[in-house]
C-alpha cells in the first residue's frame, strides 16, 4: 500500500513537471528561420 501512495506521488509529480514544460514550450515565439521557411511555404502554395 505505501509503494502504491510513493508511485502516486511520483506520477503526480511527473504529470506538473510535464504540464509546466509544454506550458513553458507554448509560450516561446517561434524561431525567425522557422516562421520564414512557412512563408515561402504559404507563397509556393498561392503560385500554384
Amino acid at each position: 500500500m505505501a509503494k502504491e501512495r510513493d508511485n502516486s506521488a511520483s506520477f503526480r509529480q511527473i504529470d506538473e513537471n510535464l504540464k509546466r514544460v509544454y506550458d513553458e514550450a507554448l509560450e516561446q515565439e517561434v524561431p525567425d528561420r522557422f516562421a520564414q521557411l512557412l512563408a515561402q511555404l504559404r507563397e509556393k502554395g498561392v503560385e500554384k
